[in-house]
């Protein structure tokens, strides 16, 4: 190891699969520069570990941030219809959560994604995909907000905006431009939501547009699909397919699937094929629906899986806090992954493989990876699965995050329709 100055030291830490092992983690411009026992080093900063687990940060490959704290705004018939028996009135859900959008403001939405993005400093995830609706109700307020908080939390949490055509592109005339606006003003992926249009032409119109739109951004895309108890939608396969055709494979992001629940095996099977040769890689929420993606089959054939918090307190979902382990938890009852490797494989679900598919380069604990770690208070994946508590330390970009200061941020008060946004604090870390 070279005698570089060390920014930061972490003693005393037990790494994944590490058994009774304790190393220092050595960090120097925001890398990992070693680990390792005895490494007899000292640095500016140092924490001790005490013996708990130390991995890569958290990675939210789905949220909704631009509607975090909206269901105090509204009725709860869309979550009713959302979660209702084999999700068969889930196209209305999306009707009726409309609603809160004709009140939409940056104004009040920006203080309540700085709440939701505060806490996820807390909780240790240190990037975040978010889904900013553009459509004639909301226009670009959410993106615009998105992009300010994006910029507030530059280099403490990471924030790719997702600019989300939620009420279709064919069948909502403004949408197509709005869509191409959100772009230039600065959002970072391409979202779409095909499977909503009225006929299958409609969908793979849609998906073309977006495809387009990301083409000529170089941006990424990112699909909510099939997100309904009908085993006949099959948009999933369109998004894929295009991928591959566009030369777009690895870069195309895949949200819910719920359908896929209902899918024959031999469909499923090919389904998978298709998803490996084009990198697709599957984002599961089970928390906030009744059906879910077909995981333990999508695993089994070597397809990327990943677990996202999806919404926080809004029209299709009560709760959530922006806590990756606490959804990881919640997935290991409904998904009864709760065996040692499978809770492990849960706990990539929420670091590495998220990571991967939202295109993080070298999101690891490694020498020369970005240091973006935690540390937590239990010693190995069962036991913070188990009680899902915050890190006691995060580092984000080689930096001690100031967890007080995400405290009090997390502890403002809520936007509404007839509030302002108060002026961005400062984030310290």
């Amino acid at each position: 190891m070279s005698a570089e100055k060390l920014d930061l030291l972490i003693r005393n830490a037990r790494l994944r699969r590490g058994g009774e092992r304790r190393v220092g983690i050595a960090v120097a411009d925001g890398r990992i520069v070693a680990i390792g026992e005895n490494l007899g080093r000292s640095a500016e900063d140092e924490i001790d570990a005490e013996g708990g687990l130390v991995s890569e940060s958290f990675v939210n490959p789905h949220l909704h941030l631009c509607k975090v704290w909206t269901l105090p705004m509204m009725n709860e018939a869309a979550l009713a219809a959302y979660h209702g028996a084999d999700m068969g009135k889930a196209l209305s859900a999306i009707d009726l959560a409309s609603a809160v959008k004709a009140n939409y403001d940056a104004a009040w939405i920006i203080p309540n994604a700085r709440r939701a993005a505060a806490l996820a400093a807390l909780h240790g995830v240190l990037h975040i995909r978010a889904f900013a609706d553009v459509d004639g109700k909301a226009r670009l307020e959410g993106v615009k907000a998105l992009i300010a908080v994006r910029e507030e939390f530059r280099g403490v949490v990471d924030i790719q905006v997702v600019a989300f055509a939620q009420d279709g592109i064919v069948k909502e005339p403004s949408a197509g431009r709005l869509m191409a606006e959100a772009m230039a003003l600065g959002a970072d992926v391409v979202g779409g939501i095909p499977w909503i249009e009225f006929t299958d032409a409609d969908a793979r119109e849609h998906i073309a547009f977006c495809f387009d739109l990301a083409a000529k951004h170089d941006a990424d895309v990112s699909m909510l699909l099939d997100d309904a108890g009908d085993p006949s939608l099959r948009t999933l396969e369109m998004m894929a397919t295009e991928a591959l055709r566009r030369g777009w494979s690895g870069r195309a992001l895949a949200h819910h699937c719920r359908a896929m629940a209902l899918y024959p095996a031999p469909y499923l099977q090919r389904l998978s094929g298709l998803l490996r040769k084009a990198r697709v890689s599957i984002v599961t929420d089970p928390h906030t629906g009744p059906l879910h993606a077909r995981v333990r089959d999508l695993i089994d054939e070597g397809v990327n899986v990943c677990l996202g918090q999806d919404d926080i307190s809004d029209a299709y979902y009560p709760f959530g806090r922006n806590n990756m382990l606490e959804v990881a938890f919640l997935a290991s009852h409904l998904l009864w992954m709760t065996g040692r490797e499978e809770i492990e494989r849960l706990y990539d679900m929420t670091t590495v493989a998220p990571a991967k598919a939202i295109n993080l380069a070298d999101h690891r604990l490694a020498v020369g990876a970005a240091a973006n770690l935690v540390a937590l208070g239990e010693p190995d994946a069962v036991e913070a699965l188990r009680f899902h508590a915050p890190p006691r330390c995060v580092v984000s970009h080689g930096r001690r995050v100031d967890l007080a200061r995400m405290r009090e941020l997390a502890r403002a008060p809520q936007g509404t329709a007839r509030e302002g946004a108060r002026e961005p604090g400062t984030i310290r870390r």
